[in-house]
């Protein structure tokens, strides 16, 4: 049996766990998960959305676009996850909330199209375009 996929936030108020395998690992380059992380890209860990649950604490979810729901810690704003109509049988947990990353590398990079310029993308992993591509 695979081992639980298992995270939170800074301050620990809310938890989360998923079960089985990962679908897929990526950074992802848009400028709205940017924002969202407040970093130069995001990277996410694709689940089976009826495999994950948040175990403790709930978190805010905000709709930051069309499709899309967001969730944070509402206490310490830690941002957690990503859910889109585009992907209605999957979450997204952001990499950095899981008690253990290491686990799991990043397979690609998406929507290198919307990526900062001064970003060198030299790791040789797939790259794809934009959203509409």
């Amino acid at each position: 049996m695979t081992e639980p996929i298992e995270g939170g936030c800074l301050c620990g108020a809310v938890r989360y766990r998923a079960d089985g395998p990962p679908r897929w690992i990526a950074h992802c380059h848009c400028r709205s998960c940017r924002r969202q992380t407040g970093s130069a890209f995001a990277t996410y860990i694709s689940v089976d959305r009826a495999r994950f649950a948040f175990a403790t604490g709930e978190p805010v979810r905000f709709p930051s676009s069309e499709g899309v729901v967001r969730a944070s810690c509402g206490r310490c704003g830690t941002p957690l996850t990503y859910e889109s109509v585009r992907w209605a049988d999957e979450t997204h947990i952001l990499l950095g909330t899981l008690d253990q990353p290491e686990r799991f590398p990043p397979q690609a990079h998406a929507y290198v199209d919307e990526k900062l310029p001064w970003l060198r993308i030299d790791d040789g992993l797939p790259q794809s375009g934009s959203p509409s591509a």
